[in-house]
């Protein structure tokens, strides 16, 4: 019975994940009919900054929970309290480093004083992500995927309530104070996420005070998973913050308006990107159930089991994947106009859609490899991939092409990301 959890644990994600990501797209509607394509433009280019600084705000520890509550050789409790106070001081340092950092980021950096509302508002709503992650991962280690479908499908539906209720008001007075809410809206949605959650936690489940002391094992194996794991999620949010940093300098170099940058980067990062990710939503949602099964049978040195598990998730990811990705080939127009009610990024969307099947495909391999421990190696693989991907994106935008030169970066960093992924994890099962 136990083995076949990871099956219908994976049919509840994947149920669950289709309506999260319809809510999703409503979503998406909503914000492109109020704020419009400046709005989402300026919401994309400040976007990769939200996700590096959610990615140190939570160091791993939800992945590192997830696996290690798997294992079943700790006191999860206090496994889970001990590190809370340690999260939250590097959550009250982040913010600090936003309020210093903002000035410089709004204004040299991504050339949008404007911007400045916006990312400070990203300090406030890190605390609530941090908190509603990191208890995600314990149900992800015990392989309860309900209670985590229930809250982000409730988490969605207050989304949408507080952006069609508070967006409109603030639009009134300034675009800016309208992006501002659209990252704000996240404070009652993860609050409501963390309350679910909560509420679905075992009886035995008691809070005791003398758990929020710091276990020096406890931390001790937490970071060991955690900060390997996360330096590969940095290192790709840094190749994302830099992205439109990168982008928006080379291009204003060689001669394109800050207008055309603005438009341009918005159709790909407010159109293209979301709809390619999608399905991937599907593979990451997959991969976080692979974690902790891979995490209890690689301890037991069963490998003939890991690799029907993984061979399952790739199966799962890549049927998804196939799905989506042909029909985005063959009437990119139709989700376009569906979606966002605009015929831009037909071109793009076109281009990139063959390559993210092999992206959905690199999510399981990336989290089996993390699952057996070998989260350094995916570290070092993502940064070869990312300074390949900088090195053709600065190198392709200044020959004139515009936003080409990025969609061949992304092409590339997907490719070498998925070959490096897939040798490793093939060394590790032989």
């Amino acid at each position: 019975m136990k083995k076949e959890k990871f099956i219908t644990s994976a049919i509840i994600v994947i149920v669950g994940g289709f309506i999260t990501k319809l809510i999703g797209m409503i979503i998406r509607i909503i914000i492109t009919r109020y704020i419009g394509l400046e709005g989402i433009g300026l919401y994309m280019l400040i976007l990769p900054t939200f996700n590096l600084f959610i990615i140190m705000s939570q160091l791993g520890v939800p992945i590192a929970i997830s696996k290690l509550v798997a294992e079943d050789k700790n006191n999860n409790k206090k496994l889970i309290f001990s590190i809370i106070p340690i999260i939250m001081s590097v959550n009250v340092f982040l913010i600090i480093v936003i309020y210093f950092l903002t000035p410089v980021l709004a204004t040299y950096l991504l050339n949008n004083p404007i911007l400045k509302y916006p990312l400070l508002s990203i300090s406030v709503v890190l605390p609530f992500i941090t908190i509603s992650n990191i208890v995600r991962g314990y149900f992800f280690g015990k392989q309860k995927m309900f209670p985590h479908i229930l809250s982000h499908i409730v988490e969605q539906l207050v989304r949408i309530i507080a952006i069609i209720i508070f967006v409109p008001m603030l639009y009134n007075n300034g675009i800016e104070y309208a992006v501002s809410g659209i990252i704000l809206v996240n404070i009652a949605s993860e609050l409501i996420s963390i309350i679910i959650l909560i509420r679905y936690l075992p009886k035995s489940f008691k809070f005791k005070k003398e758990y929020l002391k710091p276990d020096k094992q406890h931390v001790k194996d937490i970071f060991n998973v955690g900060l390997p794991t996360t330096g590969a999620k940095i290192i790709g949010s840094i190749s994302y913050f830099l992205e439109p940093i990168i982008l928006t300098q080379t291009l204003l170099f060689v001669g394109y308006s800050s207008k055309y940058i603005i438009t341009e980067y918005g159709i790909f990062s407010g159109y293209v990107l979301p709809l390619l990710m999608m399905p991937a939503f599907f593979s990451q949602a997959i991969s976080s159930v692979l974690i902790p099964v891979i995490s209890q049978y690689y301890n037991k040195n069963n490998i003939n089991y890991i690799k029907h598990k993984i061979n399952q998730a790739l199966l799962f990811s890549f049927v998804i994947g196939f799905m989506a990705t042909t029909c985005l080939i063959v009437n990119p127009l139709f989700f376009l106009e569906l979606i966002y009610n605009t015929s831009e990024g037909v071109l793009y969307l076109r281009l990139l859609a063959p390559f993210f099947l092999i992206h959905y495909i690199q999510l399981p391999i990336s989290s089996a490899l993390i699952a057996m421990g070998k989260a350094q190696k995916t570290m070092v693989n993502t940064l070869i991939s990312v300074i390949f991907k900088t090195i053709i994106l600065l190198g392709a935008s200044l020959f004139e092409i515009g936003l080409y030169g990025l969609i061949m970066a992304n092409i590339i960093g997907i490719l070498i990301l998925t070959f490096l992924d897939y040798k490793t994890l093939k060394k590790l099962l032989n």
